[in-house]
């Protein structure tokens, strides 16, 4: 049997910047909330702690922060995917030697590849990889498509453990869990299709919403795993206005602001991404204040 890395909610942490710099302080108190609110996993370096704009350092050093701070209360899911499988490669060592319980590795963008190109290189690096692997399918921001077919090509590797499915595409997520066969954990890259992809198999979501409501978003998994839908459903549309305002502007320009009002960091982002539309930032946080969350 493969290794399930967790079951439940892992929030893709925002990296706080205090001007140019990793705010430290900023991110360890907010690794410590996250567990205390119930959080079943974190996820650092990914797209919404603005990866892309990491320099080698700060990359490395951030995951080996994450893992440290978090000292094995839940597991760390280190983002090391890169359009460079060499790079990728790099980091994904680094990860396991900084003790991260797990990689998270996207797509190649830009250069994209075809299918065998795909799997080649999440071979390559699953091979390569002393700790499990989960893969990160988000066409919408690479260009490129992990297919059905792919999913079950790649299946049968025993260090390949699960998918994070944000391609938003129900009919195509559920060809892929008939095709590999439990053999692959789905995990929901989307906020908005928890509770969909869950009743396909799945056994959680990575997620931005979590990064501002890690208690009520665990709420929505756990309610799937007692076998209420009924509850589940109710809370995945409780929560869709809110959602959907988390991502009316590019991830993680929303939920940065979001936290900034929460107090847990400034509303600090790299170029090419800048603050928030007011009037969308106005509309959030009126549903912050209407969920309670400030």
């Amino acid at each position: 049997m493969k290794k399930t890395v967790f079951k439940g909610i892992a929030t893709a942490l925002i990296t706080p910047f205090d001007g140019d710099k990793i705010c430290y302080e900023s991110f360890g108190r907010l690794i410590d909330w996250q567990i205390e609110q119930g959080i079943n996993a974190l996820v650092v370096a990914g797209t919404t702690g603005e990866a892309s704009t990491l320099s080698d350092d700060e990359h490395r050093d951030l995951i080996a922060y994450a893992v440290k701070r978090a000292a094995g209360r839940v597991p760390v899911i280190a983002g090391t995917g890169s359009n460079d499988t060499a790079y990728a490669l790099d980091l994904t060592s680094c990860a396991c030697q900084a003790g991260a319980d797990a990689v998270l590795v996207v797509t190649p963008y830009y250069n994209k590849s075809t299918q065998k190109g795909l799997v080649k290189m999440f071979t390559q690096i699953a091979d390569n990889s002393s700790v499990p692997v989960i893969l990160y399918n988000v066409p919408s921001r690479t260009g490129i498509n992990i297919e059905p077919a792919t999913y079950e090509a790649l299946a049968d590797h025993e260090n390949i453990v699960g998918i994070k499915e944000a391609n938003g595409n129900l009919s195509k997520i559920v060809d892929t869990m008939a095709r590999v066969r439990g053999k692959l954990d789905l995990y929901s890259g989307n906020d908005d299709q928890i509770v969909p992809l869950m009743s396909l198999g799945g056994v959680g979501a990575i997620s931005v919403l979590s990064n501002i409501m890690p208690k009520q978003t665990v709420e929505i998994s756990d309610a799937v795993f007692a076998g209420n839908y009924e509850r589940a459903a109710y809370l995945q549309c409780k929560y869709h206005a809110l959602i959907d305002s988390l991502f009316c502007e590019v991830n993680p320009i929303p939920v940065k602001a979001a936290m900034a009002a929460m107090g847990f960091c400034e509303n600090s982002l790299r170029l090419p991404l800048t603050e928030m539309d007011a009037a969308n930032e106005q509309k959030m946080i009126a549903l912050m204040k209407a969920e309670g969350i400030i």
